[in-house]
């Protein structure tokens, strides 16, 4: 592997022009493909094998014609104090915007009156209504037109006194983001400007991984349509692309200069940088992907495809850090160092040649890296027991992990739809805004009105029930449809056990009967999707563990170093866990992080927090122990291997974790309760795994270990393939070169950069 890479490497290097140009072709074909592509108009969600989706798809077969995936909206209304929306001027603007609204777009489908006597929405104190919309199209198609037509429905009625908001999904838009991209970017480079101490040196992470997330996202833009990809999937893409882009090209550069200081000439440097700093960004990459493509273990199609898609992002940041660094660092020459060593070494060579002595590269000097991996190796136990404890104890409210999915409830209280919810909360009951939609089965059903009677009476008798709406038979008379009104809010535990009580009812009713009832709706997609995502994060783990376990497992040619990576990866994605509870669950510290409603935790963030996270935390992993496992190879002791990995690698990894943490906390201000969270759940897994588990856990264990860190079984040894990712075959190979004069020019001790 080192050596191919080493190849890879150079050639890059000596032929720069034709690999940039290869690079920048790829971004402009795949720009010019999402350019030309179609739009893509739907988000299409399914949750396969659960009872909620098999409700679903018996509706859209019995009920044809009938749009499960057209946008809908209420425009809820409330008196003013003292007065009862029923009242013949209150009554008459109501009604007067049922005709606007009706009159205001092609696309809608209908508009019910809350007086209309055949299905009244108005509260039992008469002084709330509303006016329930569906549209022909997705949220996502509605024109602005459409848009504005809603907005601006009861402009009058405000200012006559009333109380006007909007809920539902029509005006939902995709929570803009691009500005806190923007901040992530700025403080990377500020970051690397610090790290390297030239611009030229920080400016090519930062360029060569928007190239790459370039070709990325705008692959994603132009097959969006075609392959149903929802607007998440390229955030997210971009959001990972951008991260892993940045830490390879890091990674990579840095190694360069290494060799630059070592006393390489350039082309040589990049030979070598990328076959050994090449090696590791492979096989983090791999680790990666390995997360990523492991979500389709859930068997949720949009998952699936988020995480393919950011695979494959990873996938071009993995290429474009082996092909394109090496060629830009052609093209940046002496730029590439800063400009205060590259009058340290002109001084450094002028006295050599004064005095005849022979410069060899730049002895290796203690930095904060080599400082602190000493205080831990006199202080392992300390250490060790400090990070477990720390940890373990912000891990401790994990245990009363609730998941759910966000409603309007847990939008900002200032925000429209949430003044909508809260409304409809207040006039007709916290469960209203949580309706569940039964469907009955009637295909092998004896007596059908019995059975509907029967289900009604039954379903109404639960003490968790407001109310049980008439079934309505479709045209066939095979199936029927009715609505429950829980009693309580639709995230409670108590509507979630009123979905498992109709079940339950309706699986005796299968057994006498022969009629099915099933329970779909929004609140019981969300109970299964929660469900089905608590019953996957177990397999999910394994797999993804397992598989980067041996993975690993070949990379340090040991077998509890993999292991150690792995529970210190576990118990940081626990502990970040347990910090997401804390804040948005239980809402301690929420004034801070702007959490206005303290509710569950989404239900995909366990899942998505453990893939992006786990491939984060392998990348420092591989990094920061790649380069001890090549010192403990070419002789150090354990102790001064762990010495010189932290003299590398702490800086760089420092520097890469601190601008992940800054582009996933800069989604914290976010208005969305998703988008908020999910940033601030990786900021902070990225930043307990980092600086807790690989810059303190890791090296004390290592330190403890000692030898046996590095033991392997000599049968398991032979049978596992030897990539060489320390790079140790490499440099006898080109040792070997050197001896017989092959290569002698090349390895010249002096340079000049």
């Amino acid at each position: 592997m080192a050596t191919f890479l080493y190849s890879i490497g150079r050639f890059a290097f000596r032929r720069r022009r034709l690999v940039a140009l290869v690079w920048v072709a790829l971004l402009a074909l795949a720009g010019v493909g999402a350019a030309t592509a179609s739009t893509a108009t739907s988000n299409s969600f399914s949750i396969p094998g659960t009872e909620a989706q098999r409700a679903f798809d018996l509706l859209e077969e019995r009920y044809p014609g009938q749009s499960a995936d057209g946008a809908s909206a209420r425009v809820v209304f409330k008196a003013p104090e003292g007065e009862k929306i029923t009242a013949p001027e209150n009554a008459a603007e109501v009604s007067g915007i049922v005709k606007e609204l009706q009159d205001g777009s092609d696309q809608i489908a209908s508009v019910a009156d809350p007086f209309d006597e055949k299905a009244p929405a108005v509260s039992r104190d008469g002084t709330t209504a509303y006016i329930s919309v569906t549209y022909d199209v997705s949220s996502f198609e509605l024109t602005d037109e459409t848009r504005d037509s809603l907005e601006n429905a009861g402009n009058e009625a405000r200012e006559g006194g009333m109380t006007v908001e909007i809920g539902g999904d029509a005006l939902m838009v995709m929570p803009e983001t691009g500005i806190t991209e923007v901040i992530g970017v700025v403080v990377a480079g500020i970051v690397l400007v610090i790290t390297f101490g030239s611009l030229v040196a920080a400016g090519l992470p930062l360029i060569t991984a928007l190239i790459g997330v370039g070709i990325g996202v705008s692959t994603i833009t132009a097959l969006a349509s075609v392959m149903d990809l929802g607007s998440t999937t390229a955030t997210l893409a971009m959001m990972i692309g951008l991260a892993v882009g940045i830490d390879y090209a890091l990674f990579i550069v840095s190694r360069y200069r290494a060799e630059l200081a070592e006393g390489r000439e350039r082309e040589e440097a990049a030979g070598r940088a990328v076959g050994t700093a090449g090696s590791a960004v492979v096989f983090a990459g791999l680790t990666v992907v390995i997360a990523l493509a492991g979500l389709a273990v859930v068997n949720i199609p949009i998952l699936t495809k988020m995480g393919l898609a950011a695979a494959g992002t990873v996938v071009l940041a993995v290429l474009v850090a082996i092909t394109l660094i090496p060629a830009f660092l052609g093209f940046a020459g002496e730029r590439i160092v800063s400009r205060k060593d590259r009058k340290a070494r002109k001084a450094a060579a002028e006295q050599a040649a004064a005095t005849g002595e022979v410069l060899v590269g730049d002895a290796p000097r203690d930095n904060g890296g080599t400082r602190w991996s000493r205080f831990v190796q006199r202080r392992p136990v300390m250490v060790l027991l400090a990070g477990v404890i720390g940890l373990g104890v912000i891990a401790i409210p994990a245990t009363s992990l609730e998941m759910g999915l966000p409603d309007d409830g847990a939008q900002p209280t200032s925000s429209s739809p949430r003044k909508a919810y809260d409304l409809l909360s207040d006039g007709f009951g916290p469960g209203f805004n949580g309706p569940l939609v039964g469907v009955v089965d009637l295909k092998d059903s004896d007596d059908q009105d019995a059975v509907l009677k029967r289900i009604t009476g039954e379903i109404q008798k639960n003490e968790h029930v407001v109310a049980v709406t008439p079934p309505v038979p479709n045209e066939a008379g095979d199936t029927a449809m009715f609505t429950v009104i829980p009693k309580d809010r639709p995230n409670s535990t108590e509507t979630e056990t009123l979905v498992h009580d109709i079940r339950d009812f309706g699986d005796t009713l299968k057994s006498d009967d022969g009629a099915e009832v099933y329970v779909t709706g929004a609140t019981a997609m969300n109970i299964d999707f929660s469900e089905k995502m608590n019953d996957a994060l177990l397999p999910y783990l394994a797999l993804v563990v397992g598989l980067a376990f041996l993975l690993l497992m070949v990379v340090f040619r040991s077998i509890l170093v993999p292991l150690k990576a792995a529970l210190g990866f576990l118990l940081s994605v626990v502990a970040a866990l347990g910090a997401v509870v804390a804040v948005f669950q239980w809402g301690w510290l929420g004034g801070l992080f702007g959490v206005e409603q303290p509710g569950p935790i989404m239900s995909v963030m366990p899942i998505l927090m453990v893939g992006v996270v786990f491939g984060l935390a392998m990348d420092y992993e591989v990094f920061l122990v790649t380069r001890m496992r090549e010192a403990y190879v070419h002789g150090e002791s354990p102790a001064q291997a762990i010495t010189t990995g932290f003299r590398h690698g702490a800086r760089v990894v420092t520097a890469a974790a601190v601008i992940m943490i800054a582009v996933f906390a800069g989604f914290i201000g976010s208005g969305e309760q998703m988008i908020k969270m999910i940033g601030f759940g990786l900021a902070i897994a990225v930043f307990f795994d980092a600086f807790v588990v690989r810059m303190a856990i890791v090296p004390a264990v290592l330190a403890l270990l000692g030898k046996r860190a590095w033991w392997l079984p000599r049968w398991l040894d032979r049978a596992l393939p030897d990539f060489d990712v320390e790079g140790d075959k490499l440099r006898k190979k080109l040792d070997a070169e050197a001896a017989e004069g092959g290569t002698g020019k090349e390895e010249r001790e002096t340079v000049s950069v």
